[in-house]
C-alpha cells in the first residue's frame, strides 16, 4: 500500500522541506490522522497511533510515509531530513523493557529520538475505514458492492454507562430511601422515575444507567429487600455497530466474471506481474466469481466461516505478493 511512498507534508510539493509558513505542530498533525481514522477503529490487539514523540515542541515539515520501517527506511528518512514518519506496520508491537543497541527495533527508537523523528503507525484503523485498505482492495474486483465482514462497534455507549438497571415498586415511602441512597453512589446516569402499570397495579418504574463497578453497588443496595430485587432488570448496554466500518470485505460483484478475468483485474489494480493462486476442487479458471470475500493481512480470523467463490488475501509480511483461493 504505502511501500516506497515518499512525500513532504500533505503530498503537496516534490522533495525537500517545506518553507516554516507550512510546518504543522506534531500533535496537531496527529489529531489529523486521528480524525482521519480514529484509533478506536483498530483491532484490540493492535500497537497504533504515535509509539516515537520527540521532546515537544516538534515541528513537522516533512512527512515520510513507508509500508514497514525497516533499518534501512530509517537510514532514508534521516538522509530525507524528516521530521514524522508514518509507518502502515507498527515497528513497535511487543513492550520494550529496553533501548539499546542490541535489536533492530531498538535502534530504531534510538536512531529515531537521535535525529528527533517521530513515529506514527494506523495499520488496522486504515483498514477498517470506509475509504481504507480494504476498501482500495475491492476496487481491484470491478463493479461490485461491499459490506465489512467484521463491522467495528462505536466507540463508546449510546448512554452513559454500560449498565442499564430497573426495577419497579409500590412502595413509595421506601423508594424515597433507595433513591437517596442510590443518588450517593459514584458513576450512576440517567436516573429517572416514570408512573407504570404492573399486574394492574400502579407502580413506579426506576431506570437508571451505571458503569461496571456502581453495579455492584446498586445490586448490593437493591439485594437488601428481597421483593425489590426480585424485580429488578439488568441490562447489558451494547456499543452500536458502525455499518461502513470494520475488518474485511465481502462483495457482491455487479456481473459474475471468470477467475481468469479477476486474476488480470487485481493484478493490474496492485500493479504486479504475478499472485499466488490456489484453485478449489473442481474449480478452473474460467468458473465464474460473482462473490468474493477479501481481507488486508493473512485474514485467518476474518475470513473464517465466510461463504464466498474467491478469497483474496495477503499472507506474507510485503505489500508486493498477494494471494488468491478459488472455493
Amino acid at each position: 500500500m504505502l511501500r516506497g511512498a515518499r512525500r513532504p507534508l500533505c503530498c503537496v510539493r516534490a522533495w525537500g522541506r517545506l518553507p516554516s509558513r507550512s510546518l504543522m505542530d506534531l500533535g496537531e498533525l496527529v489529531t489529523a490522522l486521528n480524525d482521519f481514522a480514529s484509533l478506536s477503529l483498530a483491532e484490540s490487539w493492535d500497537n497504533v497511533g504515535l509509539l516515537v514523540e520527540p521532546s515537544p515542541p516538534h515541528a513537522v515539515s516533512t512527512l515520510f510515509l513507508t509500508n514497514d520501517l525497516t533499518e534501512a527506511v530509517m537510514e532514508e528518512a534521516v538522509q530525507r531530513k524528516a521530521d514524522l514518519v508514518l509507518s502502515y506496520h507498527p515497528p513497535i508491537f511487543t513492550p520494550l523493557k529496553r533501548v539499546t543497541w542490541k535489536t533492530w527495533k531498538e535502534r530504531l527508537v534510538v536512531r529515531a529520538l537521535e535525529h528527533r523523528i517521530g513515529i506514527y503507525s494506523p495499520h488496522t484503523a486504515y483498514d477498517a475505514v470506509p475509504h481504507g485498505v480494504n476498501n482500495w482492495l475491492t476496487k481491484g474486483l470491478g463493479a461490485c458492492t461491499s459490506v465489512p465482514l467484521h463491522p467495528s462497534m462505536a466507540p463508546s455507549y449510546p448512554a452513559e454507562g454500560s449498565h442499564r438497571v430497573e426495577f419497579c415498586t409500590d412502595n413509595t415511602e421506601h423508594l424515597d430511601t433507595v433513591l437517596a441512597k442510590i443518588k450517593d453512589i459514584q458513576e450512576i446516569f440517567c436516573l429517572t422515575t416514570l408512573p407504570a402499570r404492573v399486574d394492574g397495579e400502579e407502580q413506579t418504574r426506576v431506570s437508571l444507567n451505571c458503569s461496571q463497578k456502581a453495579l455492584l453497588e446498586v445490586v448490593a443496595l437493591l439485594s437488601q429487600n428481597s421483593l425489590l430485587y426480585r424485580k429488578t432488570e439488568i441490562l447489558l448496554l451494547q456499543k452500536p455497530l458502525l455499518p461502513h466500518n470494520g475488518m474485511g470485505r465481502l462483495c457482491t460483484l455487479s456481473e459474475p466474471v471468470s477467475l481468469s478475468d479477476i486474476i488480470e483485474r487485481i493484478k493490474s489494480h496492485l500493479k504486479l506481474p504475478h499472485i499466488r493462486l490456489a484453485v478449489g476442487a473442481s474449480k478452473t479458471l474460467e468458473s465464474p466469481v460473482r462473490k468474493a470475500a477479501l481481507c488486508a493481512g493473512s485474514g485467518s480470523s476474518i475470513l473464517k466461516g465466510t461463504e464466498a467463490d474467491l478469497y483474496l488475501t495477503d499472507e506474507g509480511p510485503r505489500w508486493d505478493t498477494c494471494s488468491l483461493c478459488a472455493a
